[in-house]
Order: structure tokens, then sequence, then C-alpha cells
């Protein structure tokens, strides 16, 4: 009972409160033991854990709290100092993240993190003017062409749309001429990543894209929109959005007619185990996606401990690729911290200003080269340029309820946005 009562002790003493406020820290390593709180390094991480995106969210906040757990518990922290998390349910609001976002910077966090490219996009500009650097799990070509403070963690929307594209032109299409795609986006950065690279990419790819449709994260029927097009005959359906709204855009295309025929495919923010929970194993059977993780069978390294702490803290979410998502973001930010830590010292860090925060950029995330998350994403380095971190994507299809990789690794080339006249605007 006494290490229980320490132990619990320890977990009060390192909760810092924003809105809602928990401890957060992430790495790998050979076992350390507990960090001492004594000398920290504060880091602001913030989640849609409610709200309309919530089944993403709140998998995503638990694995980077668990993942945090298991840095300053197993591991001795970063570079042997406790990572102090300010952490914020932002309920996918943007508001609301402006607001996290400015509390972090007054609390003297080195960088921060965002689940959504949607929060991240709604809060760059105020992390940029402060040189806040930002890591955002999911992305948008938005946040960082050209490059400024933000990073993506993993290959963004756009990215997506164009390594499916490829794949289907070279795996399904077996017709004449150009396939025609019909587009079904969510209404902020995630839906408008996926629009700007088939705006960008389309010709060279020799597919016509047909139409272009928005959605809210709220919606509850596009039953209007998938009439009309159903009428103009796509080839495919390609959706860019959170699970929720794809599973209520599947199931209109499936009462209307249209799938099982049309071939559906989803970006990385839908395809995940919640999109099946939502759609139903049945109706969103052998829908196709793209996803920058491995799943949960996968037999690398870095699964142990994902699948250890999920099971213990949050079982429900097991089997969720978002969950792996996140417990890699704070993994990324954890070595981060390692490595500036390494090249300039704790005390210049701990100040928390903003020469700290330059030098958590320039000698920490910019640092990063080929490190590796235990397997569970593409290797993770820096280069000048791109401010994606990772850049390898698998594509899926759900089978049986599963949802299953049918490639191995794809490279996601870079592409110059900000070179187009109509980019951002």
């Amino acid at each position: 009972m006494k290490g229980k009562t320490l132990l619990g002790m320890a977990l009060v003493l390192s909760i810092v409160l924003v809105i809602t406020l928990l401890p957060f820290a992430t790495g790998c390593g050979k076992p350390a033991g507990p960090a001492s709180a004594a000398k920290k390094l504060k880091i602001g991480m913030t989640t849609p854990t409610t709200g309309p995106a919530a089944e993403k969210g709140s998998p995503m906040g638990h694995a980077n709290l668990d993942a945090i757990e298991y840095v300053n518990t197993e591991l001795g922290g970063a570079g042997g100092y406790f990572v102090d998390v300010a952490w914020a349910d932002n309920g996918y609001d943007a508001a609301k993240v402006v607001t996290i976002v400015k509390s972090f910077i007054d609390q003297g966090c080195l960088m921060f993190s965002t689940s959504s490219s949607a929060m991240m996009s709604a809060s760059m500009e105020i992390a940029n003017r402060a040189e806040l650097p930002g890591l955002a799990a999911f992305g948008s070509p938005i946040l960082y062409r050209p490059p400024k403070h933000i990073y993506g963690q993993l290959p963004d929307y756009g990215d997506d749309a164009l390594a499916f594209t490829q794949y289907y032109m070279k795996n399904i299409w077996k017709g004449s001429g150009k396939p025609k795609f019909a587009l079904e986006l969510l209404s902020n950065s995630t839906g408008y990543g996926a629009r700007d690279a088939f705006k960008a990419k389309a010709q060279e790819l020799g597919v016509e894209i047909i139409s272009t449709d928005e959605h809210k994260s709220t919606t509850n029927s596009e039953m209007e929109a998938l009439t009309r097009i159903k009428a103009k005959k796509p080839d495919v359906l390609y959706i860019s959005s959170t699970p929720a709204p794809t599973a209520v855009i599947i199931k209109n295309a499936y009462e209307l007619g249209m799938y099982p025929g049309t071939v559906i495919a989803s970006g990385h923010a839908g395809m995940t185990k919640a999109l099946v929970d939502i759609g139903g194993a049945d109706i969103v059977e052998g829908v196709y996606g793209v996803y920058p993780t491995v799943g949960w069978d996968a037999k690398v390294p870095g699964m142990a401990k994902v699948i250890e702490y999920c099971r213990k803290n949050h079982p429900k979410d097991e089997g969720n690729m978002d969950y792996i998502t996140s417990w890699a973001q704070s993994m990324i930010m954890v070595e981060a911290l390692k490595l500036a830590v390494k090249n300039v010292g704790y005390e210049k860090l701990a100040k928390g200003d903003t020469e700290a925060r330059r030098l958590m950029e320039t000698q920490g995330i910019q640092k990063l080269k080929n490190y590796d998350v235990g397997g569970v994403h593409g290797p993770v380095s820096y280069t000048p340029g791109d401010n994606r971190l990772a850049t390898s994507v698998r594509i899926f299809q759900i089978k049986k309820g599963v949802i299953t990789p049918v490639t191995d690794w794809v490279n996601a080339p870079k592409v110059e946005y900000e070179k187009y006249d109509w980019f951002g605007k």
C-alpha cells in the first residue's frame, strides 16, 4: 500500500492544469527506472477528446498519456529529465485551441502537438509568430508549405490522395480513358489537403475529377450530394474526413446502390477501427484506405509496449490505429527533447523562453535522423525544405471487419504546393 501511495502522490504532483491537464512524455530505449520530477522539460499537447472528432481524439489522447507514463516511469524521462506535459482537450474547436496554444507559450513549453490538421491549422499563426514548434500527428500541406515552425509527424492528406490514386491506376483501373473521381471532403484542412493534391496532380496521374463536395464534421446525411454524384457515374468515391462522417457517406452510398460497385477509398483520417465500428463491418467491407502506421498484429519491436500499456490503461482502444499514431507522436517529441538536451544542455532549455524554443527546433527537431519509432511507422528524419518527418504510407482494405494492408510501404514525394498560384487562397 505504501508503494501505491507514493506512486499516487507522484502522479498528482505531475499534473499541470491548462483546461484539463494531465502528465505526458515519451521515448524508447533500455529500462532506466522512473525520472525524477525535480528537473523538468515542458511540452504541450492538445487533443479533440470531446466534440465532433472524439472518436479519433479520445484514443489519441489516451495513447499520448500512456506513452508518457512509459517514458517517465520506465525510461528515466528524456535524457534523464522528467517530461512535464501541459495537456488540454480542444473539443475540435478552433477558437478553443488558439487559447490553449497561447497558454502553452505562457507556460514555457518548448514545443507542442495536436492530433488533427484542423486544430494545428487554427493555431499555427500564433505558434509561428512565437517560434513555438508544433508537431501535427495528422497533417495537411497548408500547415508547412512553405516550411516554418510546424512539422508533420506523418505524410499528409494530400500524400494519401496521391498514394491511393497511384495504387488505383496500377492495380484496379482496367478501363479506357481517364477514370472519374468524385471527392467528398471534410470542410477543413482534412478535406482541403486531398483537394489540393488532386488539383495539383490529377492531370499528371491521368484521372478526371468530376465533382468536389464538402461536408461538416457533424453531418448525419449526405444523400443529396451522393444522389448528384451517383448520376455522374464515378469510378471512385474518394473521402477525406474523420471516421463518423466517412461512415455516414459510405452508408448513404450503400443505401443508394452506389456501393458495392463504385470503388470507395478513405484518407487516413477516416481509415481506422472507429470507421468499422460506426459504419458496420458488413457495409464498409471492401473499402480501401491509406494509413501511415502498422496494424495491431504487426511483429515490430515497438508494438510490445503499445499493447502492454493499452491493455493496462485503455483496453477499449486496442485495435485502433490512431492509438499507435499518437504513441509514436509522443516518442518523437521525447527523442527531439533528448537530442536538444544532448546538444545544448538542460539549463538553456529549462528557461522556456523564445531562445529555448529556437534551440528546441534547431538542435532537437531538426537533428532527427532516421529515428526508428520501434517500427510502428516509417523512419523519422528532418530534411531541409520538407517539414514532414516521416514520408511512408501503406494502402489498406477492410476485409471481414479488419483493416488489412494490401501494399508494403510507399514513399510520398514532396510536393511544393506553394509554387501553385491558387494554393492557400
